[in-house]
């Protein structure tokens, strides 16, 4: 009964949501049809961040690796794997990502492990709701960037190696038409109170943009799997409860992030070479005001692989993780960890699909729910910060 009193409202959302998600653009630079492969690593002009002191480095950058005893070539070299706790850069203002040329190849990216965030939860405790039935994440369509160009794959580099998560092109109010900001989940780019920033943070838009097979990716060309190229972060911002507690039952209502990504040789900005961005309203509504629900990503963890783009949609409800801290939104989705900082969308009032929140956590042991954080003031807050920085 639950699942046909949903669908006609899902799928009217699933319609609308389609046509915002699809790009205005002709599509990736370099597409199979053009016969060539698009570029097979992101490297940066010397003016936009560089990958080595004979790139020309900022001095900014340089001087903020300096001070943290960080030596470039070293780094370049392997140095960026140490991860001693008393080096490990944490606070918002240490934010270093200096770009490693060549670094994530085909193989690389295909081997990426999926953060596993799961949470333990009673499922009427603290204001939450009944648990939703499980929603089956549905394939999306191909080429993914005539159907869901914003959404990509966020790629990083942790202790426990290297690792992917999901991400959404938004817009900059500061530089309309000409964003470079990405939409994830804190925990995607910072290890909460176990750590300090992750390092080699990259994010490629419409990820196998055909849906092939793992097996078939592994003789793909760059062009199929990442058709825009790739763009390095050169800064994130998140939450300060997630810096403090994340990982903690009181900060996953707080677990969002917001990268600033490099243009690629100091070319056009990230939404004009993909064509689309899409606005955030941070209105944070409450779950019952929320309504229908998309969610998109990458799923990684069984039964999924990692590479292809999934979406699930239902109907908001409440999950409350702790006490005195703002519920999160829950919906039912099968989709599992991969999909962690996925883009949340809804239709607001006046027909404009925005993103509302990202993906978070999951259940422990099963996969039938995802919740994200409402985003309030203190999100607004974050994306105004890194788009005041990039004037």
């Amino acid at each position: 009964m639950r699942s046909i009193r949903l669908l006609p409202a899902a799928g009217g959302v699933a319609a609308a949501l389609a046509l915002a998600l699809t790009a205005t653009a002709c599509g990736p630079t370099e597409t199979p049809a053009a016969d060539k492969p698009a570029d097979q690593t992101a490297t940066a002009s010397p003016s936009e961040g560089g990958s080595g002191a004979d790139a020309g480095l900022p001095k900014d950058l340089a001087d903020k690796l300096k001070k943290h005893g960080v030596d470039l070539d070293k780094w370049k070299d392997g140095e960026w794997k140490n991860w001693n706790k008393d080096t490990w850069l944490r606070e918002a203002e240490d934010f270093v990502n200096p770009v490693i040329d060549g670094l994530w190849d085909g193989e690389r990216m295909q081997s990426a492990k999926s953060p596993d965030q799961t949470v333990e939860t009673q499922a009427t405790a603290g204001g939450s709701d009944p648990t939703p039935r499980p929603v089956t994440a549905q394939r999306e369509k191909t080429p993914y960037h005539r159907y869901a160009a914003p959404v990509g794959k966020i790629f990083f580099d942790a202790p426990e190696g290297s690792m992917a998560c999901s991400g959404t092109i938004v817009k900059d109010p500061r530089h309309p038409g000409k964003s470079n900001l990405v939409w994830t989940a804190g925990h995607c780019v910072h290890a909460g109170q176990r750590g300090g920033w992750y390092r080699n943070i990259m994010f490629a838009p419409a990820f196998n943009d055909k849906g092939k097979s793992p097996a078939s990716l592994r003789n793909a060309q760059g062009y199929e799997i990442y058709p825009y190229g790739q763009y390095w972060a050169d800064w994130a911002v998140t939450s300060g409860e997630w810096i403090q507690r994340g990982g903690t039952n009181q900060a996953w209502p707080y677990d969002y992030a917001v990268l600033h990504v490099q243009p690629q040789n100091g070319r056009k900005s990230l939404e004009e070479t993909v064509g689309a961005a899409l606005p955030i309203d941070f209105s944070a509504p409450q779950p019952a005001q929320a309504g229908t629900i998309g969610a998109w990503g990458y799923p990684g963890a069984a039964p999924y692989n990692g590479v292809i783009m999934h979406k699930c949609l239902d109907r908001a409800t409440r999950l409350s993780t702790a006490p005195a801290t703002p519920v999160m939104y829950r919906i039912g989705c099968t989709m599992t960890a991969g999909s962690s900082g996925g883009g949340w969308f809804r239709v607001l009032p006046n027909g404009t699909t925005a993103l509302v929140s990202n993906t978070s956590i999951g259940p422990a042991g099963s996969n039938g729910w995802l919740a994200g954080p409402q985003l309030g003031q203190g999100a607004k807050a974050a994306h105004e910060m890194i788009s005041k920085k990039f004037r």
